[in-house]
């Protein structure tokens, strides 16, 4: 788990924790695809292989009555 401070309270991860990322590991991350994705394009792309990936992961989609991490990322990416 990443520490809060990289945490997005919306999901996924905020620009200093990406950017913690490609300090510690090299990873390129880039931002979700959030808004209007053009159909056939490479951002639309993303989000499809994103939404099969994550949509598939194991656990439950609330805890204690709030939306996990996995609930918020999902939500965020519109899947």
């Amino acid at each position: 788990m990443v520490a809060k401070k990289y945490q997005n309270p919306t999901g996924g991860l905020n620009e200093a924790g990406r950017k913690f990322f490609k300090r510690t590991t090299g990873a390129n991350l880039k931002r979700p695809v959030t808004g209007k994705a053009p159909k056939g394009s490479k951002a639309a792309a993303r989000r499809r292989s994103f939404c099969a990936r994550m949509s598939g992961v194991k656990g439950p989609m609330r805890k204690n009555g709030k939306p996990t991490r996995k609930a918020l990322a999902l939500r965020k990416w519109k899947c």
